[in-house]
């Protein structure tokens, strides 16, 4: 028995393909204008292949028998399925590791669900990949005020302790006084800079003052200048 493979007019095509790439550029206009790695070209472009390789898979076969008695059998979902390992790869390449802090984690996770939005708008899924930017838009934007707002006022515990280190020095002695005064270190953050190396730590001393560990940090050799916001 034969089996048929749908059709599709250049019409719907190019209506999917044009909705792939307004709903991912959409998401890439808001990390471009963060001046994030991934933006606005690289969100649209990512939505666009990944819903070309879904109609490919759906559409592309018109020519071909297929039948189970001869062992032939169309598989819509093979090469749209490669699209979520293949994306691995590429959100792998936008994490960045500078010191101890990690970044890009949520562009990598932007590049991973434009991939998705694509592919919905590939299979003429339009609700869902409209429904889907919503979230992620809503995501980036009003979450985002929530994360770096509100939550930060909720952890009044959190002081930050900026400390500038000369070239290449380790931070063994910094930490060394934050473990003996019982300190409890949330986050360390460290930036490398031709001139210095910027350590911004997230910390409770309990019953520490700020003044004290500031002056012992400030008489250490390897250390530019101490700033400590309570």
């Amino acid at each position: 028995m034969r089996s048929f493979s749908p059709d599709i007019t250049w019409l719907e095509i190019t209506f999917r393909l044009a909705a792939a790439a307004g709903l991912t550029g959409l998401i890439g206009l808001e990390r471009e204008l963060r001046e994030r790695t991934a933006g606005l070209r690289t969100h649209m472009l990512v939505g666009v292949g990944s819903a070309l390789f879904t109609i490919v898979s759906a559409y592309a076969w018109s020519d071909f028998v297929f039948s189970r008695e001869g062992g032939t059998v169309l598989d819509p979902t093979r090469i749209a399925a490669q699209i979520v390992t293949g994306i691995g790869f590429l959100g792998a390449g936008a994490i960045i590791r500078q010191g101890l802090s990690i970044r890009g984690l949520t562009t990598a996770a932007g590049l991973w669900v434009v991939a998705a939005i694509g592919m919905a708008a590939g299979a003429g899924f339009y609700s869902g990949a409209l429904i889907a930017t919503a979230i992620v838009l809503v995501g980036l934007g009003p979450l985002r005020w929530l994360e770096y707002g509100l939550l930060d006022r909720l952890r009044k515990e959190a002081q930050v302790l900026e400390v500038d280190l000369r070239p290449e020095q380790p931070l063994a002695p910094l930490l060394a006084i934050l473990e003996r005064r019982e300190a409890k270190v949330n986050r360390i953050e460290l930036d490398e800079e031709e001139d210095r190396r910027q350590v911004r730590v997230e910390v409770d001393l309990g019953g520490a003052g700020g003044r004290e560990v500031v002056d012992e940090l400030s008489h250490l050799d390897e250390v530019i200048s101490v700033r400590w916001t309570p």
